[in-house]
């Protein structure tokens, strides 16, 4: 029979194409460090978020969640409480299990400004976002809060936002931080890397790329070759993790 003592407690992360993730290895290792001998980490990957409701109700001993691309932001609508920063930011990567059922939060917040902000000068006052989906909505939260303006890249036009083919020699010199949202780069499609004017890219310049494998992505190559300070995602995943942890082991209030 089994006992409190060595009842399964399981963790996981929702996304779909998620074999490569950094997350089961992460707690996996932790969990073994820690010599919880009973808590496992399990990849869900969903064909589509339309699953999540089967997944909670079918799965035993699942007691918190990580969420990542593509449902950072579709996954909200199956929560029924979001903390104060998810909800101004408008995406989730965390979930905790209380007991009125589901709440989101934003770890990717605490994450990208712990991990970014040894890297930043005095020239580093205007940023560029390549990519929209939900992680950049947490990179330009936390750009708010450190006072530095940013404008969005994307493939389509769209108001207030820069297109890839718009990002000119003039631009480049304004805005001296650049953060790769998007997936282009990742392993195994590691030669492939955001159409920019690299050339036009120098020692002012930071490039961020929240990728992390490769651990120097095309992109990063590109910025280092001319001079720039590069940074990888790596520190900031370490980082989420770490207070998406905090967050599960908490006494849950409601």
């Amino acid at each position: 029979m089994e006992t409190i003592e060595n009842k399964k407690i399981l963790f996981g992360l929702v996304g779909r194409n998620i074999a490569y993730s950094f997350s089961k290895g992460y707690f996996t290792q932790k969990f073994a460090a820690l010599g919880l001998a009973n808590h496992n980490y399990e990849n869900f990957d969903l064909p589509s978020i339309e699953a999540f409701p089967a997944l909670i109700k079918n799965t035993e001993g699942l007691k918190g969640l990580n969420v990542t691309i593509p449902y950072k932001q579709s996954v909200i609508p199956y929560l029924n409480q979001l903390s104060r920063k998810a909800k101004e930011i408008g995406a989730v990567n965390t979930i905790q299990f209380n007991k009125t059922g589901l709440k989101g939060y934003n770890t990717d917040v605490y994450g990208f400004k712990k991990s970014i902000k040894p890297y930043l000068k005095k020239q580093h006052v205007k940023a560029l976002i390549l990519g929209t989906g939900g992680a950049s909505k947490a990179v330009a939260y936390v750009l708010g809060e450190l006072g530095i303006s940013y404008k969005f890249v994307s493939r389509s036009a769209k108001k207030g936002q820069f297109t890839y083919d718009a990002i000119s020699e003039k631009i480049l010199q304004e805005y001296t931080i650049i953060i790769n949202c998007s997936p282009v780069g990742t392993f195994p499609n590691s030669t492939e890397k955001p159409q920019i004017s690299y050339e036009y890219l120098g020692p002012k310049h930071l490039l961020y790329d929240l990728i992390y494998n490769p651990s120097k992505t095309a992109f990063l190559k590109e910025g280092e070759a001319r001079g720039a300070r590069i940074c990888n995602g790596l520190k900031m995943l370490e980082y989420q993790a770490e207070k998406a942890w905090e967050i599960w082991r908490r006494t849950p209030k409601e």
